[in-house]
């Protein structure tokens, strides 16, 4: 039995709660013998499932987000000079300038990237040294060295407030890491903290890694899956399709299609594209009565854009919003709940196909047998607000295998065509999936857990 150790699990933001929370994570962690404890930012009381927790609260030195938001431009461009790929450059998004605060700070962030353009090293430490300064981080220098964990690991490389902490651990010799959040997460240049061992998805995002960050040295770098897809192996959270169908008033002798809608920035179009699946879906329905669609829209998405869509489409489509809760007004303030695993997980797994705009929730699917489509057109009418090809050409559709691993939805007037050879099709885009999935997310999937905490064994050693 090794003896306990203290881990400190940093949340930064909710964001890492479905990872670090909702799965096996700290079960597995406790079989080996780890004392755990939640070093929480969010507003989601942890305390009250039973695990051990302190808060984290506190004010950042202003001057820090804006250095972060220097960096991301310094690093996009970077990226782009490095690759000669002007795809980096959708990465950067306008500033809002509505205020004279917002456009001083914009001039800030301008001057800084400017200062520092050839001395991101020195930017790095800038970043830490002006939390230094903040009476945030004499806080979290105190909690430390009251609690005194073995290892302070954050579920999100992203969060600003999360600099504090990992630099007060540091500078006390205290071991830290940070987990890579999402598949896409390293070509954005969203990179904000600084760790002794980073922990990704895949050997595949490790060379991503070495490539963008080349300061990271490889034996820094764990390559563990991510505990994203664990609940989709979970047989407790699988119901019949019987009781799937009951509990959401759904018949069962109907075939379901998953609409899963992304955020406003990413498909702005996206109830057009709800609208022309339940468009098509009713006429083919008028031949056989035999296709209904589940609408998931994603979970930071709080908008009202689909609601006319719904309203016109009753028949054709039943709504089943994530079961997510909204506890502040940034997106990273809506946090997940356990519940919505299990609905995730039916909602796939008792549909006949995903249909989507770009998503990973094709590694979702794929756990399930179920087949994707990604839409691949432009609205033929109305102002077009966002190229949707510009999608994907973002880097990380670059790992795609060679045989397509969705249904490409090129117009609307495809979707009849690919529902009606779904059967005969479906093996070898599966496979394709599978493929991918297999160079996104080490396998076997259910087993991350299990090697993140193989991997913090290591790094504490």
């Amino acid at each position: 039995m090794i003896p306990k150790k203290k881990i400190f699990l940093l949340l930064p933001d909710g964001v890492g709660l479905r990872n670090f929370t909702f799965s096996t994570f700290v079960d597995e962690g406790k079989k080996r013998g780890y004392d755990i404890t939640y070093w929480n930012a969010t507003p989601f009381a942890i305390k009250e499932m039973g695990y051990q927790e302190i808060k984290l609260g506190g004010t950042m030195n202003p001057k820090t987000d804006l250095l972060k938001r220097a960096r991301k431009e310094i690093e996009l461009n970077a990226f782009k000079s490095k690759t000669k790929n002007p795809v980096f450059s959708y990465y950067s998004f306008r500033p809002t300038t509505k205020t004279l605060k917002q456009k001083i700070k914009n001039t800030l962030v301008k001057w800084y990237a400017w200062k520092y353009q050839n001395k991101l090293p020195a930017l790095r430490k800038e970043l830490q040294q002006s939390e230094r300064q903040s009476p945030y981080y004499k806080h979290c220098l105190a909690t430390l060295k009251e609690e005194q964990p073995a290892l302070v690991f954050c579920t999100n490389q992203r969060p600003v407030n999360a600099i504090a902490p990992l630099t007060a651990a540091q500078d006390l010799g205290i071991p830290t890491a940070t987990f890579i959040f999402s598949w896409d997460n390293l070509p954005k240049a969203t990179m904000v903290v600084e760790t002794d061992y980073y922990f990704v998805w895949s050997e595949h995002m490790k060379a991503e890694m070495l490539f963008y960050y080349p300061y990271i040295k490889e034996n820094q770098i764990i390559s563990t899956g991510t505990p994203q897809f664990e609940m989709h192996f979970d047989a407790a959270l699988k119901q019949s399709r019987e009781a799937f169908c009951d509990a959401h008033k759904l018949d069962p002798n109907k075939k379901y299609l998953c609409f899963s809608g992304d955020d406003v920035t990413t498909s702005p179009h996206d109830p057009v594209y709800l609208k022309d699946v339940a468009e098509t879906i009713r006429n083919l329905n008028q031949q056989k009565d035999q296709w209904r669609i589940l609408f998931r829209r994603c979970p930071v998405d709080f908008s009202n854009r689909f609601e006319e869509v719904l309203q016109s489409y009753v028949t054709e489509i039943q709504s089943l919003p994530p079961l997510w809760e909204k506890m502040g007004a940034g997106w990273n303030t809506v946090l997940p709940t356990k519940e919505d695993n299990a609905l995730l997980l039916n909602t796939v797994a008792h549909s006949e196909l995903v249909i989507n705009v770009g998503s990973s929730m094709i590694f979702d699917a794929v756990c399930h047998a179920t087949p994707c489509v990604y839409i691949a057109y432009n609205p033929e009418e109305g102002v077009l607000q966002k190229d949707i090809h510009s999608i994907y050409n973002y880097i990380h559709f670059q790992s795609m295998p060679r045989e397509a691993p969705v249904f490409w939805l090129k117009n609307k007037e495809a979707l009849p065509e690919i529902l009606t050879n779904l059967d005969q099709k479906k093996g070898s885009t599966l496979e394709a999936a599978q493929s991918w999935f297999q160079t996104i997310n080490q396998h076997p999937p259910q087993n991350a857990s299990k090697r993140i905490w193989e991997g913090i064994k290591k790094s504490i050693q």
